[in-house]
């Protein structure tokens, strides 16, 4: 028992002195505006602001993360593997505002959610990647897919569509989902490679239910555990437990073609596993929500886009 409690010290005292440098930054940032790490761009979005705590009793190992495309200020979240399959509906200050139940599925390991267009560019969709595979062992993944409700307070279920996925060059863990706007293209990024693989589902084949995924482009960034499309397409972000990485996307080009270029970090507030990452509604900030960890409650962080 003693060694248990020591091991389990250790580990906290290393996973806290691992964040010294980026709170540090962020600390001295807020108050004096002078960023101690020159890779980080201020020039483009605000530090975090704490917008209030999620329901760590149905919330508590939040995973993926997504903006409604139909409501202001309306988030939708989910957990990690082995919880329920179910949606969260929260609005931008971490209120619970409904549960949305997922039918005919479970969640062996839903790792994020994403909201994009499907062959009907007038729908919006909310797709959820089950794409966790921390052994590398599961020969296929899944993606679940359902319009966006409407409006409402009421709890729901819906009966989602569900596409079978496979690697081109075998298993691999995942935990970033996109989905591109212009085209409805879907992207999941990997884990664990030491340069993160993107991979991409054409739009016409989601209509599918089984289709093999095709390998686009190496990252220069690892670990990647969260990442988005704003809705206006123009904007890419990736994060891992301790950078938010961001790409600008010129009128016309392909995804692929603007990730080829060199990201800059943007200002990120260390969270003990933060694995949810979503730009807002209107484009103009983006939102980070953390797992529950070392009794640290979930906190909803807001950044702003600076005029």
């Amino acid at each position: 028992m003693h060694m248990k409690f020591v091991m389990q010290f250790l580990l906290k005292l290393s996973f806290l002195a691992s964040l010294m440098p980026y709170l540090i930054s962020e600390k001295v940032f807020e108050k004096f505006e002078i960023r101690l790490n020159p890779m980080v761009e201020d020039s483009l979005y605000t530090s975090g602001k704490e917008m209030g705590s999620v329901d760590h009793r149905l919330i508590d190992e939040a995973s993926g993360m997504a903006s409604s495309r139909k409501q202001e200020n309306v988030l939708y979240v989910h957990n990690d593997s082995g919880g329920l399959p179910m949606v969260y509906q929260v609005d931008s200050t971490g209120k619970m505002v409904r549960e949305i139940a997922v039918k005919g599925v479970e969640n062996r390991d839903w790792e994020d959610i994403a909201i994009g267009p499907g062959m009907d560019k007038e729908r919006s969709y909310i797709y959820i990647g089950e794409i966790g595979d921390n052994k590398g062992v599961y020969p296929s993944i899944k993606l679940f897919r359902f319009e966006e409700p409407s409006m409402g307070k009421e709890n729901i279920a819906v009966n989602p569509e569900v596409i079978e996925l496979g690697y081109p060059d075998g298993p691999k863990d995942a935990e970033t989902l996109m989905v591109d706007p212009w085209n409805g293209d879907v992207y999941i990024v990997s884990k664990r490679d030491s340069s993160n693989v993107l991979y991409r589902l054409k739009a016409e084949d989601v209509e599918k239910d089984q289709a093999e995924l095709e390998k686009v482009l190496e990252l220069p960034i690892t670990m990647s555990v969260a990442g988005d499309i704003s809705p206006d397409g123009k904007e890419i972000i990736i994060k891992n437990y301790w950078v938010i990485y961001h790409w600008e996307r010129e009128e016309g080009e392909s995804l692929v073609e603007a990730l080829s270029r060199k990201p800059v970090q943007l200002p990120y507030a260390p969270e003990p596993q933060g694995e949810a990452l979503t730009f807002g509604k209107d484009g103009k900030r983006y939102f980070s929500l953390s797992e529950q960890r070392f009794r640290i409650k979930p906190i909803l962080y807001q950044y702003y886009k600076k005029p």
